[in-house]
């Protein structure tokens, strides 16, 4: 009898459960969160360089963990966003909540897309590449516009629920929210049994994601591993520049844009912001997931000191809307090299257009599957480029999609901070003391 049994397999396996071990043991003895997570991150670079290629019986441990905690961010808005409206004075709070939620997580867009315009004509982006188009690429069918607005209401939940559809979940919510707060105001009696329901099952929810956040360094540990083993240097080093320019990119909005909105607006120590949101930026960059990082998100800013209600609409807003690193410096950063690759001929006023274009498309596309290429599409279509260039990056999006997601998670992150600021619903003391360990 013959059997194929790879031991390399295996043997990853028994290296992966031994660092899992260790993090265990960190746990136990009181190892602040964020350290645990970076010491995972840490291991999970090893671990895949060692490994590359033999994780198959590892990757699974990190897929179940963002499953497990995607399972539980639908029922974590609708109980969420429904009792923080319901702790609300006045329907007029929500409305300049609102109001500045969407300047703010649009802006931080726009600012991503006019610093990619001048970052890549400056490093000369695309120019002198041999560009060969894809004659077999099927392009991603951009939604129309009004069928994209048709799209962000509620239509039938449990479906919308199951596709991840994000933003008609938050209206429905805050309708819903907005009805109890108005039946609150005329009969209080009637509306406290529902109210008691669903501040219990905030309570209830929030106790579950406390368990699966517990879960995070694990994940991360066999998430990067993952990510490193399936992406070697071969799939790099032809795409390298535009590799090294994104990542750039995203490292400075993620934190020098950032900051100095935090600063220069919220008269904040930028530094503390990013004491605090660090596990939540290292969840994103090593999940990939907007949506799946929102607890955790949505924890940190808590332990920043902004309010739940504020918290828990705005952070999951951003989830979905602005999204400056999907919508705002990969789309942009695509198109200059398009641009510069094939010799296209393009003035000032075209930029500032294309950087209007990125903002308005991120409001456009939200709560359509594969963001990041449904928004670079759209810009392509509107901007007339070539829309089969973008398959040619193909083998670095993935690995960009770690920057950028990290990118959009802090940017939601700030726009809630800067919410509450605003609304004064931020305990500056909190924000500004030790980070409590989750």
């Amino acid at each position: 009898m013959n059997l194929n049994i790879d031991i390399t397999l295996y043997a990853a396996l028994g290296s992966a459960a031994l660092l899992i071990g260790f993090l265990a043991w960190m746990a136990k003895k009181d190892i602040d969160f964020g350290i645990r997570t970076l010491t995972a991150l840490g291991f999970g670079l090893v671990l895949g360089v060692l490994f590359r290629g033999k994780l198959d019986l590892v990757q699974p441990i990190g897929k179940i963990y963002v499953s497990l905690i995607s399972a539980f961010v639908i029922p974590l808005l609708f109980f969420s966003v429904i009792s923080s409206i319901s702790a609300l004075d006045n329907i007029q709070r929500l409305r300049s909540i609102g109001v500045k939620s969407v300047l703010w997580l649009t802006g931080n867009t726009a600012i991503s897309s006019g610093l990619t315009v001048v970052t890549a004509l400056a490093f000369f982006i695309g120019k002198g590449a041999e560009v060969n188009l894809p004659t077999d690429y099927v392009a991603k069918e951009v939604p129309p516009f009004t069928q994209v607005i048709i799209d962000l209401f509620p239509k039938n939940i449990f479906a919308q629920a199951s596709n991840n559809a994000i933003v008609p979940i938050i209206l429905f919510s805050v309708i819903l929210g907005v009805a109890l707060v108005a039946l609150s105001s005329e009969n209080e009696k009637e509306a406290k049994p529902f109210k008691d329901f669903i501040d219990s099952g905030s309570k209830v929810i929030y106790k579950v994601i406390s368990y699966v956040i517990e879960l995070t360094p694990y994940a991360v540990l066999t998430l990067v591993a993952s990510a490193v083993s399936n992406n070697g240097p071969e799939k790099l080093m032809p795409l390298l520049s535009v590799l090294l320019v994104a990542y750039a990119l995203c490292f400075v909005q993620t934190f020098l844009v950032n900051g100095i909105l935090i600063a220069a607006f919220g008269k904040l120590n930028p530094f503390k912001f990013f004491r605090h949101i660090w596990p939540a930026q290292v969840v994103a960059f090593t999940s990939q997931s907007s949506i799946g990082t929102i607890p955790v998100t949505v924890k940190s800013l808590k332990n920043s000191g902004v309010s739940e209600s504020i918290a828990s609409f705005v952070a999951p807003l951003g989830a979905n809307m602005g999204m400056p690193g999907c919508a705002g410096i990969w789309p942009t950063l695509l198109a200059v090299f398009a641009i510069n690759a094939l010799g296209i001929e393009y003035s000032v006023t075209q930029y500032i257009i294309l950087i209007l274009l990125t903002t308005v498309v991120s409001i456009g596309t939200v709560g359509v599957p594969g963001t990041s290429t449904i928004t670079t599409t759209a810009i392509f279509a509107a901007a007339g480029l070539p829309i089969e260039i973008i398959v040619l990056m193909t083998p670095i999006s993935s690995i960009v999609d770690m920057a950028r997601t990290a990118t959009n998670v802090t940017a939601a992150a700030t726009s809630s901070l800067l919410v509450a600021k605003s609304e004064k619903e931020l305990d500056v003391e909190k924000y500004n003391g030790k980070v409590l360990q989750s």
